[in-house]
């Protein structure tokens, strides 16, 4: 399968995006990791015009709706300060088993770094309809719950579910995108 099969083409749709972790790692387990990922959403929307329409993040990948002007360039720097922000974090802090794992996992061509954190590419789905939308939300904010970690998908504190309750979130989200 081709690297180019999903690409955003057009910067006003929507796009359905996963980001994962290389070998799956549960670095989403330790909250300044997660907050990492938050931090930079919060910039992307200050400086980017990034508009973030739902999103999820679990122990090893993420989902997110968003749309942008230069969408593929707003993802690029995304992954490119949490990778950072992430192997600071670990390497302060000693954690030199997750941190043989990430290099472990480093592809050979990625000669710039020592560590891999995130799988290639986002696989953006574009959304063109109302019906998808709801239903790509629904995926993202159930996620939790079929996976067993809470009884109500509002009782996860890194998902957007809260805000299209009317509930305080962790960070801005576009709700009312109909």
């Amino acid at each position: 399968m081709s690297r180019t099969r999903y690409r955003v083409f057009e910067d006003y749709y929507p796009y359905f995006m996963t980001c994962t972790v290389v070998g799956w790692l549960p670095l989403f387990t330790r909250p300044a990791i997660a907050n990492f990922v938050l931090d930079a959403w919060r910039f992307a929307q200050r400086e980017r015009k990034f508009e973030l329409l739902g999103y999820v993040i679990l122990e090893n990948h993420l989902h997110l709706i968003a749309k942008a002007p230069g969408l593929s360039e707003v993802m690029r720097r995304f992954k490119s300060y949490t990778a950072r922000q992430t192997i600071d974090y670990l390497t302060e802090r000693g954690e030199k088993s997750i941190l043989a794992q990430l290099a472990a996992e480093r592809l050979s061509h990625k000669v710039d770094s020592d560590y891999q954190v995130w799988q290639e590419g986002n696989h953006p789905k574009q959304i063109q309809t109302d019906s998808v939308m709801w239903q790509k939300l629904e995926y993202i904010h159930f996620n939790p719950l079929r996976r067993g970690y809470v009884d109500d998908p509002l009782h996860w504190r890194y998902s957007s579910a809260r805000n299209y309750a009317k509930q305080p979130g962790l960070i801005d989200v576009i709700t009312d995108w109909m």
